[in-house]
């Protein structure tokens, strides 16, 4: 039997602040530009106004840093405050990927994990297959970016 790559993959950075304040951060999607290597600008779309279950946002992405640049349908999956918000990315009937964040209370501050998982499909697993390994990396270097930019705010 092939084992194939997991389809997604998870990165950490402990915050010496409280889940109230980190949750401020990740649930605000139009503060994203400030953090992300990516996606420069986000907005609320569709009427959604913040964070909830169902709610409709528009992430205005610069792949890989460089481009190409486009707006990405998202909307909102899981929102538990201070403890996980997660969002789909791609339209009402295809989602391409997942993103979210977890927070967890720990040693006075938070341990905030960010993470991705591709949607479990024929083209995305092919997709994977192929250029898995760089967009992994890519990934797991803009989770961290991200992360480290948002410890920088939460801790100053």
């Amino acid at each position: 039997m092939i084992k194939l790559p997991s389809l997604g993959d998870e990165v950490s950075v402990w915050m010496d602040a409280p889940p109230a304040e980190v949750w401020d951060l990740v649930s605000d999607v139009t503060r994203i530009g400030e953090f992300s290597p990516e996606t420069f600008e986000a907005k609320w779309t569709r009427g959604s106004t913040g964070p909830e279950v169902g709610a409709y946002f528009a992430g205005h992405v610069k792949r890989n840093g460089v481009g190409p640049t486009y707006w990405s349908p998202c909307r909102v999956t899981a929102c538990e405050p201070e403890q996980v918000f997660e969002f789909s990315v791609g339209t009402d009937a295809i989602t391409v990927n997942n993103w979210g964040y977890r927070l967890e209370p720990q040693d006075g501050g938070t341990l905030v994990t960010e993470y991705f998982r591709m949607d479990p499909n024929l083209p995305t697993r092919l997709y994977w297959l192929v250029l898995g390994p760089l967009r992994r990396r890519t990934n797991r270097r803009g989770m961290r970016t991200t992360l480290e930019r948002m410890k920088a705010v939460v801790e100053s």
